[in-house]
């Protein structure tokens, strides 16, 4: 069924929903899919690996934008889900990172699936620029894409003799590497923002060092000579 399924021309435009409706509601896995079919395309040609990635491109980056606008009409508060703490605290992370380095974060948050979707509605509720976001989204993602099925081809050349079962290392494979990408990234962002914290605390020292040395002077007496 899978192997028929990927052969019919109604693949693409399901496809381009499902890419579009994860860009705004990490309910359904973007990843799996593109790997899968990608590993699958390698053995029956089917589905297409340049219509697959062109839908992908699209659907995806149509979902972030969604998302962004969104987060300008609806803000971060509007719907049950977004109150939780753990997505308030996601919301919280994403707003930091996007005011020290919104280049960086709106890139490197397109590999994690919860933390794209809160970048994207906070970049949209904060007033990011718009156009500066689409175009780094847009790069992100045609990345994102050229990863995804570079994934499922590799882990898909491992079985040549069992299609589905290449399909199966291929999303296992993604799953694994996903998690690790994730944490990754993760860490990478909570290094730079202790690194931030670091500066700040630094600066602040000064600052305070600068003011008691100023303080110091005013309270001197000119009129009598030292000693």
């Amino acid at each position: 069924m899978l192997e028929h399924a990927a052969g019919q021309p109604w693949i693409y435009p399901v496809l381009l929903v499902f890419f579009f409706i994860d860009g705004f509601a990490t309910i359904l896995p973007s990843e799996t899919a593109i790997v899968g079919l990608s590993a699958l395309s390698l053995h029956s040609g089917q589905p297409n690996l340049w219509i697959l990635g062109a839908t992908a491109l699209v659907g995806a980056m149509a979902g972030d934008n969604m998302a962004y606008m969104l987060g300008r009409k609806i803000g971060l508060t509007r719907w049950k889900w977004m109150r939780r703490p753990k997505v308030q605290k996601m919301f919280a992370w994403a707003q930091y990172e996007l005011d020290k380095r919104g280049a960086v974060l709106i890139f490197t948050a397109r590999y994690i699936p919860w933390g794209r979707v809160a970048v994207n509605y906070v970049a949209g509720q904060t007033g990011f620029r718009h156009r500066t976001f689409f175009w780094l989204d847009a790069f992100a993602c045609v990345t994102w894409v050229g990863y995804s099925i570079g994934i499922g081809l590799l882990a898909g050349q491992w079985v040549h003799n069992n299609p589905l079962l290449g399909v199966g290392i291929a999303v296992a494979f993604a799953v694994v590497l996903g998690i690790v990408v994730d944490h990754a990234l993760r860490w990478w962002h909570k290094y730079l923002e202790k690194k931030d914290h670091a500066k700040k605390a630094a600066a602040t020292a000064e600052a305070s060092t600068v003011e008691t040395a100023e303080k110091a002077v005013v309270g001197l007496d000119r009129s009598k000579p030292a000693g």
